[in-house]
């Protein structure tokens, strides 16, 4: 399914490291959208959707080897599956701006290419039952150490992929850059330095020249 299907639906993506600040600044920009008179809908992956909810916890707690890295991909392809039918596309038939932290770059990234060299099963799946991309991704770029130490000062119980240490951050913001080459067409790349609000404001001036 193709942008141009979806009359007046966008479908906008964050990508970085653990620690980088998407979060913060998907929903800074929802906020900013919102202000401008758009229907927004922020949500997240792995999760968006009960079902995929359920598949968070299950991806993100425990063990670093919890799973095998073919397991982690049919488990997030499945929350991906259930989070496109039940909560993407139905706001983007709907004309709304979808705007989620982390889609399927991030499983391209952590477990196609961190664990093994999967990225071709991560493409095959992602073809077979996922086939849409953003319109616009995000990627939010940081210094991995910083962007570690941020992750790990949350203390939460979704650690699992911090756990790895600072070489998988180091290998993710390479991969990340790879990607942002690979689909030039929709990767902005924005320096994840400074104030939230000096990022937020670096984000949404590259969403209003998009949306323009």
């Amino acid at each position: 399914m193709t942008a141009s299907s979806i009359p007046g639906g966008t479908f906008i993506t964050f990508e970085g490291i653990d620690g980088s600040g998407k979060s913060t600044q998907a929903s800074l920009l929802a906020d900013h959208l919102r202000t401008q008179g758009h229907d927004v809908v922020l949500t997240r992956e792995p999760g968006g959707s009960t079902g995929a909810e359920e598949i968070r916890a299950l991806v993100l707690e425990g063990d670093p080897d919890r799973w095998s890295a073919e397991t982690e991909i049919l488990l997030f392809t499945a929350a991906r599956r259930d989070h496109l039918e039940r909560t993407i596309l139905p706001a983007l038939a709907a004309g709304k701006i979808v705007i989620c932290d982390r889609f399927a770059d991030s499983t391209r990234m952590y477990q196609g290419l961190s664990r093994g060299d999967l990225r071709g099963v991560v493409d095959q799946l992602h073809d077979l039952m996922i086939g849409r991309e953003p319109d616009l991704t995000i990627l939010i770029d940081m210094d991995p150490a910083e962007g570690l130490s941020r992750a790990k000062s949350r203390q939460t119980a979704e650690e699992r992929f911090e756990d790895f240490g600072q070489a998988l951050q180091d290998q993710m913001r390479a991969g990340f850059l790879a990607l942002s080459r690979e689909f030039a067409d929709r990767f902005c790349v924005i320096n994840g330095t400074g104030t939230p609000q000096d990022v937020s404001h670096r984000v949404s001036d590259s969403v209003s020249e998009h949306l323009s």
